[in-house]
């Protein structure tokens, strides 16, 4: 199975397992970025240049059915393009995503981290934490984190046995970035029964390409006052950080509270 069916000119139909957490008649956003993310990857594509920088705006509720993705260069360049996807469903935009591609160089003798890599995902025991959370999306994901997650922090491993796009092949890349919104959920501060707080955004930017199947998740919460938050995640793959994820959210007590 798969998250999307390519139905051609563009056009995706999504599966259950691309349902979302808040309502089953949307899909959940972080399949749809994978999907956007396949479809720049697939725009005009130059080995010499590699996605540096992914930022998604949620425009509006992803209804969950048959969606169309446009790709268009806004920035052409011999070293920096910038490229633009943009998800229509329900008759409007949905979801605009940019993307920089930047120039592939040999930085090798001068390239340094300063963020630990999480302990590898093998010999921990999966979790079933996010039950807190219906939607199909939640049911395809294999959990794993590295200590029970606390209210606003956790470090959790995640992978999919599903494929992005049913008979389209997808780079690692690509099925990374289809799991990076599931950060929103591993910590939450308070029952998402009780209160929404959905991101209006995701933005994501890499020193490395991600490789493999597993996505390491190091995320904090906060929430402020005013009906504002912000996630902070650091991102792994197998061989430690790629790079760094922020959502913005927006917080409120779930209607009839």
């Amino acid at each position: 199975m798969s998250y999307y069916l390519p139905l051609g000119d563009g056009v995706y139909r999504p599966t259950v397992h691309a349902q979302g957490a808040w309502s089953e008649h949307e899909q959940h956003m972080a399949p749809a970025s994978g999907l956007l993310t396949h479809a720049i990857e697939a725009h005009q594509p130059r080995e010499d240049l590699q996605l540096a920088r992914l930022s998604f705006d949620i425009l509006g509720m992803i209804r969950h059915e048959d969606s169309t993705i446009r790709t268009r260069t806004l920035r052409a360049g011999r070293t920096i393009e910038l490229v633009e996807a943009t998800m229509s469903s329900g008759g409007r935009d949905v979801i605009r995503a940019s993307a920089w591609r930047l120039s592939v160089q040999d930085t090798s003798a001068v390239a340094g981290l300063t963020s630990d890599a999480l302990p590898a995902p093998d010999g921990l025991v999966t979790w079933d934490g996010m039950d807190v959370w219906p939607g199909g999306y939640i049911d395809s994901l294999e959990l794993r984190p590295v200590e029970e997650p606390d209210p606003g922090r956790g470090r959790v491993w995640l992978r999919t046995p599903h494929d992005l796009v049913e008979g389209e092949a997808s780079t690692d890349l690509a099925r990374f970035v289809g799991l990076v919104d599931t950060a929103n959920g591993i910590a939450v501060r308070t029952s998402p029964a009780e209160w929404m707080f959905p991101n209006t955004d995701l933005t994501i930017h890499f020193h490395r390409a991600p490789t493999g199947r597993w996505v390491g998740l190091d995320t904090r919460v906060e929430w402020g006052t005013t009906g504002l938050g912000v996630n902070a995640t650091t991102l792994h793959d197998e061989h430690g950080p790629v790079g760094h994820a922020l959502q913005v959210i927006t917080l409120r007590p779930m209607p009839g509270r």
